[in-house]
């Protein structure tokens, strides 16, 4: 096999079995459907989907200084976060040029998890190495230490339920279980077991629904994949691709590295400056920079990112212009026909001056013909809680 061919996660043949159509993404060969891309999207809204996300980059994060040096390293307060629950956050150049979006999950008092974007992970890997230097911490790569899967949507905590997973309410083996997922809160990651397997449980997601996501040992990843599928054959949980997971987070409005996000945007420029903590103790990385894009932004708006509804039937693709009176005020980030709201649905970066949700001569240009597009607010969808 040459160097350049993709890597395979440990579920790889699995997914051949059941008829995905792969594709590469990111160096990984990784399914992008199974079969409809639309009803594996409709089955996460209102049952559950079942993801292969072994793409992702782990990295740990361990010794007396890892908060330190995380809070010198991204740009959330990371030392704030308690152990057993993670935080979404940042890792930004001096320059403030967004690096990648992570999560970041506090597993023991001196342990973090960083949930890197798998285009991103030798970035950022190196990026902590490099900004560890005098931490007494250590970064160790552990992409290869994890298969990561998720179980998405409204059934999921049933699901997992019935394959009886015991939540350590603390890392002591002993400690006392959590009698069921309940206590499990939004953005929390425990240990625990389903379906027989040791696992990091964490009630996290990428779709807008609720859902969790287990981190095993790659050698337990086709085990716990059968014991999901069949444990959520009854209330209609079937195996989704890329596809609809990137159809599913763009109605969420949640941002896609390279799209939305990118070294030429501060988190201020993505309307994502509330994940900037300039109220921690000590300076880091790009905190100059930052402080001025704050100023920026609070002054004279740059683009801002809106959600763009079309009027018609055509679909906005990435890097199409947003037209205004025969202007171009701004450009498209992601876009794709939306199988919840049943139109055509986009992302974009526009002035400010045409942001508010209702502005009127807003369009799109396809292909030289410019479409009518209703700006919203975003996200396009906001699940029942």
């Amino acid at each position: 096999m040459s160097s350049n061919a993709p890597r395979r996660t440990a579920l790889d043949a699995l997914h051949r079995s059941l008829g995905a159509t792969m594709t590469d993404f990111a160096g990984w060969d990784m399914p992008l459907r199974y079969g409809s891309e639309r009803d594996e999207h409709l089955a996460v809204r209102t049952k559950a989907g079942l993801f292969d996300l072994s793409h992702m980059g782990e990295i740990t994060v361990t010794g007396p200084q890892a908060a330190q040096l995380l809070n010198y390293a991204l740009v959330g307060n990371i030392a704030s976060v308690g152990v057993g629950r993670a935080r979404y956050t940042m890792i930004c150049r001096a320059d403030g040029g967004i690096l990648d979006d992570l999560i970041v999950y506090r597993l023991a008092e001196t342990e973090y998890m960083v949930v890197a974007n798998a285009s991103n992970a030798q970035v950022v890997l190196d990026s902590l190495v490099e900004r560890a230097a005098g931490f007494d911490a250590v970064v160790r790569d552990d992409r290869d230490a994890y298969a990561l899967l998720a179980v998405q949507g409204p059934e999921s905590p049933g699901i997992l339920k019935s394959l009886s997973p015991r939540v350590s309410t603390s890392l002591d083996p002993g400690g006392a279980p959590i009698a069921d997922l309940d206590g499990l809160k939004y953005y929390a990651g425990l240990p625990g077991t389903v379906a027989g397997v040791p696992a990091l449980i964490a009630r996290t997601g990428y779709t807008g629904e609720d859902g969790f996501e287990l981190f095993v040992s790659p050698a337990d990843a086709e085990k716990l994949w059968l014991a999901l599928t069949e444990a959520g054959a009854s209330v209609g949980l079937i195996p989704c691709g890329l596809s609809c997971r990137d159809t599913l987070r763009l109605e969420a409005g949640m941002p896609l590295y390279g799209h939305e996000l990118s070294t030429s945007l501060t988190p201020f420029d993505a309307g994502l400056g509330r994940v900037v903590k300039f109220e921690k103790e000590g300076d880091f990385v790009g905190r100059t920079a930052l402080e001025a894009a704050a100023e920026r932004a609070a002054s004279q708006p740059p683009r801002v990112l809106v959600g763009l509804v079309a009027e018609g039937r055509r679909v906005p693709r990435a890097g199409y212009s947003v037209v205004a009176d025969g202007k171009v005020i701004g450009e498209v980030t992601s876009g794709a026909p939306s199988p919840t709201l049943g139109k055509p649905i986009a992302m974009a970066y526009v002035d400010a001056a045409h942001s508010a949700p209702g502005t009127a001569g807003v369009g799109v240009d396809i292909r030289g013909s410019h479409e009518p597009y209703e700006v919203v607010a975003l996200p396009f969808y906001k699940r029942q809680k």
